[in-house]
This record gives C-alpha cells, sequence and structure tokens, in this order.
C-alpha cells in the first residue's frame, strides 16, 4: 500500500467534507475561533477516519452552542450527534461528536471540542500539533502512517502515542512499537 497516497487521498475527502459541511463558517458567525486540530492539521490523517476541531468562544453558552450544531444537523450527511458537557472541569469545554457520511458511504467522525477563550488548553492543543509537524521529518512521516495503517480496527489507539514512539524514540515498525506501548501507559491527555 501506497501510504501516503491513501493519506492523501483521506485528506482530500476531508477537506470536502469541511467545506460541505460549513463547521467553520457556521461556528464563525457567532464569533468563534475555529482551528483544525490532531492529525488531520499534523498531516498524518490514516485509516481512522475523523476531523478533529477545536472552537474557541468567550462563553460557554449551551443555547448557542446548540444553535449552531442544530445548522451542521441539517445536512443530509449528518447522520448522528453526541454533546458532552465538561463546562465545569479542567477541560472547561463542551464536546460534540458528529457521524458524517461521505458520498462513498464511509462515516467520519468529527469532533469540535467548544473551550472557553482564555482557560487552560486555549491553544495548546494547536501548538503541540505544529510542534510535531516541524519535528517530524519525511521518513518519519511515512513510519507513523504505515504504523496508523497497520493497527489492528480493535486496537485504541491515540495519534500522540504514534508522535511519541516514532519521534521522540525512533520506533521503526509495528512489533517494536506494540513493545513500546507495553511499557509506556497514558491515561488521560498525553502531552507532547
Amino acid at each position: 500500500m501506497d501510504y501516503l497516497a491513501q493519506s492523501n487521498l483521506n485528506t482530500s475527502i476531508a477537506q470536502k467534507i469541511i467545506s460541505d459541511s460549513r463547521i467553520i463558517p457556521l461556528w464563525q458567525s457567532v464569533g468563534a475561533r475555529v482551528n483544525l486540530v490532531g492529525s488531520l492539521r499534523i498531516g498524518v490523517l490514516a485509516k481512522h477516519l475523523d476531523i478533529d476541531f477545536h472552537v474557541y468562544t468567550p462563553e460557554l453558552d449551551v443555547s448557542q452552542s446548540f444553535t449552531v450544531i442544530s445548522q451542521i444537523a441539517q445536512n443530509p450527511a449528518v447522520k448522528k450527534i453526541e454533546f458532552i458537557n465538561l463546562a465545569h472541569t479542567d477541560e472547561c469545554c463542551f464536546e460534540w461528536h458528529i457521524w458524517y457520511e461521505d458520498d462513498d458511504r464511509n462515516l467520519w467522525k468529527i469532533d469540535i471540542i467548544q473551550i472557553k477563550s482564555g482557560s487552560f488548553y486555549d491553544g495548546y492543543f494547536e501548538r503541540v500539533a505544529d510542534t510535531i509537524k516541524d519535528a517530524m521529518t519525511a521518513d518519519m512521516k511515512q513510519t507513523i502512517l504505515k504504523l496508523k495503517f497497520d493497527t489492528p480496527d480493535y486496537l485504541k489507539i491515540s495519534g500522540m502515542e504514534y508522535y511519541k514512539a516514532v519521534i521522540q524514540d525512533g520506533i521503526t515498525n509495528f512489533e517494536d512499537f506494540l513493545a513500546w506501548r507495553a511499557e509506556h501507559s497514558f491515561n488521560g491527555i498525553i502531552e507532547w
């Protein structure tokens, strides 16, 4: 398999979904700052079809948030939506999970984390993603993509685990990656 070509194809589909869903302009219409995060921002989107956004607003207003999501939900490609209220936690956010069907009937998960501007995580994941992208060589990118595509679907592995293993610890194959994971345990947010 040409991992980079498949990643590029998935990235093109993701960009079309972003455009067709109107997520960015709908959030911007209420004054939100919208940033792409995760594997799509880093450039290593693989077989896990997901798109991650962090949306920043001055306040976490449930009514306003539901209004924006209701506009997104009018798109017939939206099949399911989930809401989690974490406004009174350290994360200080609302989590939205949207399942979106692409033109080939593949289901994508779009995570929109609405964060209160100025809170602890404001911009944190964007900075981490950019740091990873800057540290990643072309060979590392190929290795990360190969590891992601080689991961069985039943294993749930955070993208950050791949980045740490390859970029920080020089892991180059799946067997060594599994051994690396056995030696490292992560709970909650994995920091870079």
